[in-house]
């Protein structure tokens, strides 16, 4: 009897090349590190096989092959041996480019802003997500018709008077591509207003907003896990979580107790090297929790060989988003329990001396006590508001305003007299606006 056919799809088997420029590079990192990055993004694709790596060294790229001759016939030999049926470019790559590459060594191939898209959209799931993410690939598809129409006859020769088919679909495509932008820049605005009526509504709750940012894989799901209880998805996987999540928590004491502030806690998106500028276009709207956070926690690999240009990629996305300079910012040196017992306790010394730096270890906790009293001691500085005495006087049915201000933990006294609860307060300015506010809200606000 013949053996039963598997139904399963096999895994497209992908080859990872890493163009370098040498001294014309202007990534900050290796290209040995970015390789291992760009190998790391392939196996965040589901349904991908790595047969092959390697690092391509290029003195000046070519215009329509990126590749010199020699380079591309070693090139097109190693695929062939390894029966590669898709190349990663760790890169851009023109859309010329693209499709000379494609009809020269018989594969498909996608470029580094490609397949980070391919994974977003594999991974986004809130609606707005979605949307962003189908925005952006429109955006970067429509430069890309050049190759999407091979197929078809192209522009005659003579003075251009007479267009080919090919050329007459190209401009039908590209139509109806803008004409789906629209559509869904549509219903963009109108997803973003209904978070913006949620971050009003937010507004009035007198809670900072703790935002943590960090390049991908930084640890920062783990650490919004630890901090808040939360379940969100935390893997070694790079842009493991894509959909921002809020959480109000309370903060603990260092010794665990409940007595500390009540705060917002964001996770975003991880950042990467060489963003490609349509993701960045498309969360600029998720990525305002940013914007408005009271205190950013940058939350870095401290064991990663290139923590410091990893660094340095995700102060260059906060200065493009437009982070003010002056919002506070704590650097949380994470994975100190992936280095040796000596390098970790000598991260602890630094940062006992350093202003704005904790070491620690989300995954085992070890350093986080000193980092709530450095959120703590922070979102003080930052929010820099002096606490009023008041006395205030609240009927006793209005339990809601009654049950704020305990929230709040504002009130230093309540006694109950004839006409209703006399309550002592000591309140920031904020915190007295956010409750005035209470009184435009209906009652089942």
């Amino acid at each position: 009897m013949a053996e039963p056919t598997s139904t399963e799809a096999l895994p497209t088997r992908a080859y990872v090349i890493h163009p370098d420029l040498g001294h014309a590079r202007s990534q900050r990192r290796a290209p040995e590190h970015a390789l291992a990055e760009a190998v790391a993004l392939a196996h965040a694709l589901p349904g991908i096989e790595i047969v092959g790596e390697e690092v391509a060294r290029l003195r000046d790229p070519n215009p329509g092959m990126l590749f010199g001759k020699g380079k591309l016939a070693e090139i097109k030999g190693r695929l062939a041996s390894v029966d590669a049926e898709l190349v990663l470019i760790d890169g851009p790559v023109t859309p010329v480019q693209q499709r000379n590459l494609e009809k020269e060594w018989g594969v498909k191939l996608l470029d580094r802003t490609g397949l980070i898209l391919e994974i977003f959209a594999d991974r986004a799931r809130t609606r707005e997500g979605v949307l962003q993410v189908e925005l952006a690939a429109l955006s970067y598809q429509r430069t890309r018709l050049v190759r999407a129409w091979t197929h078809l006859e192209r522009q005659r020769g003579g003075l251009g008077f007479v267009g080919g088919p090919g050329e007459t679909q190209i401009e039908a495509d590209r139509r109806a591509i803008d004409e789906q932008m629209t559509r869904l820049r549509r219903q963009l605005e109108r997803v973003v207003k209904t978070r913006s009526l949620h971050r009003a509504a937010r507004a009035k709750v007198p809670y900072p907003i703790v935002a943590l940012v960090g390049y991908t894989n930084a640890g920062k799901s783990t650490l919004f896990n630890r901090l808040t209880g939360a379940e969100v998805m935390a893997k070694d996987m790079l842009f493991a979580t894509l959909d921002p999540t809020m959480r109000a928590i309370r903060l603990p004491d260092a010794a665990g107790g409940g007595s500390g502030r009540k705060i917002i806690l964001s996770d975003t998106v991880g950042f990467i090297s060489d963003l490609p500028t349509e993701l960045v276009a498309a969360f600029r709207a998720t990525l305002e929790e940013v914007l408005e956070a009271d205190l950013i926690l940058h939350v870095r690999d401290i064991s990663h060989p290139e923590t410091e240009e990893q660094a340095g990629d995700v102060a260059d996305i906060l200065e493009s988003l437009g982070v003010d300079e002056d919002v506070e910012l704590i650097e949380v040196w994470n994975k100190i329990d992936a280095l040796s017992a000596d390098t970790r306790e000598a991260l602890r010394r630094t940062d006992a001396r350093t202003e704005g730096v904790q070491a620690v270890s989300a995954l085992s906790g070890e350093g986080l006590d000193d980092l709530i009293a450095a959120i703590d001691t922070h979102l003080a500085n930052a929010l820099d508001e002096p606490r009023e005495a008041a006395t205030l006087i609240l009927p006793f049915s209005d339990g809601r305003r009654r049950a704020w201000l305990h929230e709040a933990g504002v009130v230093e006294h309540e006694e109950a007299g004839e006409n209703g609860l006399t309550l002592q307060l000591r309140w920031t300015a904020r915190q007295k606006g956010a409750f005035d506010a209470l009184e435009n809200l209906p009652d089942d606000s």
